[in-house]
């Protein structure tokens, strides 16, 4: 029997535009770019230039701490842009597909016999590698390092989220083989929902399976490892993304990388959501192409879901870990008579200051992008712990952070959170705070520190 975790915690957001599981076909790109910001933690150094011919696996930039971790093409094709921005900072390395796609051979591997140290170098060379993060920190994975474990999720409750189900559908032989890939890592521990006790995806013989049950942040690996396994200082696990896995295990048995995913098009200002089979670095543009509705001009496009994703434009390209394209109403349009003093039946509140609470959660919303107030105070009313479900005083930990206190930092556990922990008490947070942004400068800060 499975362990099972009831987590009680937590706030589902129910939004309109929910991707319908309908696959549509999406044409190849001209022009796939890969980011250096995606893989946070790394100093990129390109290895490639304009002009040069790279095939998909080639690697396009390395990083300059570690020169084994590379940064792999999506595709064959030409170097026709190398992006830059405020002191020659490295935004996108850009690749022009060839008519003839061409894949570098890894060549298969036998995890079953391969050792440790195969398998790590097999993930390097091949660029799979720069997909695997780490506790703490939440960074692109060290290869110098043995973690106590390593964790996958294989659901998400965000809202928009995709159905990892269906994401993965077709593809349960390769996720299979690549939990066996990462089982010669260190000891793999898989978190499923208990909608996925009797999917396609199980029985895994080399992964530990533990079920969770409750509300978003339920789904995320944070949680998983919070309530399975704790990080303390000094210690290190590492986490991989369900689809990921899946592209590992293709590695594997076939010898090539393919950097394909299939991702949900979502959100109330997309016409007909639905999922679209594309690869890493496709440009949104195309993505979007013809699925918009409405005045674009007061569209907010995420390249992820929208409490974890990035504000992007059209000019954008898919992102590295990214399952998810929205596009939401920005509300920069919006005007309202009396403001919030209006009685609202079609407004989401997590208490009962609007008569849509009558309503139930289950109906959904269409949420546009306005704060609704400005940056305040921090007001230390426990708001916070009401949807953190880790045993971690969030509140305490957040104003660590933001007075610089390393040690109360350690204390209070900011080695086990990641920024997106701290999703849903950022979209509840009445003072108004940016609290992904303080952790992530925090935790980038606790990093240098200890260097």
């Amino acid at each position: 029997m499975k362990p099972l975790y009831k987590i009680k915690r937590g706030l589902d957001i129910n939004l309109d535009g929910v991707a319908a599981k309908e696959l549509q076909t999406l044409l190849p790109s001209n022009e796939y770019a890969v980011s250096p910001l995606d893989f946070t933690g790394i100093t990129p150094r390109l290895t490639v230039k304009v002009g040069d011919y790279v095939m998909a696996g080639e690697a396009l930039f390395v990083d300059k701490a570690s020169e084994r971790i590379k940064f792999v093409s999506p595709v064959s094709g030409e170097i026709t842009a190398i992006e830059r921005g405020e002191r020659r900072k490295l935004l996108h390395v850009c690749v022009k597909a060839s008519a003839q796609q061409e894949n570098k051979d890894f060549g298969k591997l036998d995890a079953g016999k391969a050792s440790r140290e195969d398998v790590v170098e097999y993930l390097l060379n091949s660029g799979m590698f720069a997909f695997i993060r780490q506790r703490p920190y939440d960074v692109v994975a060290s290869p110098a390092d043995a973690p106590k474990a390593v964790f996958v999720s294989t659901f998400s409750k965000m809202p928009l989220a995709a159905d990892i189900n269906y994401v993965l559908q077709g593809r349960e032989e390769a996720f299979k083989a690549g939990v066996k890939v990462l089982s010669k890592l260190a000891p793999v521990y898989l978190g499923i929902s208990p909608e996925q006790i009797n999917t396609s995806l199980l029985p895994v013989a080399e992964a530990n399976v533990n079920v969770f049950d409750g509300p978003n942040p339920s789904g995320n690996v944070g949680v998983h490892i919070n309530h399975v396994m704790p990080v303390n200082k000094g210690e290190t696990v590492w986490t991989v993304g369900a689809e990921i896995v899946a592209m590992i295990g293709h590695l594997a048995m076939t010898g090539f990388v393919d950097l394909t995913r299939r991702i949900a098009v979502a959100g109330s200002c997309v016409s007909a959501p639905c999922y679209l089979e594309t690869k890493i670095g496709t440009p949104l543009s195309d993505v979007l192409k013809g699925r918009l509705q409405g005045d674009t001009a007061h569209v907010r496009i995420i390249n992820g879901n929208p409490l974890v994703g990035v504000k992007s434009g059209v000019d954008g390209f898919l992102g590295a870990f990214n399952t998810e394209v929205c596009a939401i109403p920005e509300g920069d349009d919006v005007h309202e008579l009396l403001g919030w003093i209006r009685p609202r039946l079609n407004d989401f509140s997590t208490s009962r200051s609007y008569f849509s609470w009558l309503l139930g959660r289950s109906k959904s919303y269409n949420l546009d992008c306005r704060i609704k107030g400005g940056q305040r105070h921090m007001i230390m009313s426990a708001e916070y712990e009401r949807v953190f479900p880790m045993d971690i005083y969030s509140s305490y930990l957040v104003k660590a952070i933001i007075t610089g206190d390393i040690d109360r930092q350690e204390a209070l556990g900011i080695y086990e959170v990641a920024p997106e922990d701290f999703a849903v008490a950022e979209f509840i947070d009445s003072s108004k705070l940016e609290l992904q942004r303080i952790v992530r400068e925090g935790l980038d800060i606790l990093r240098k520190e200890n260097a």
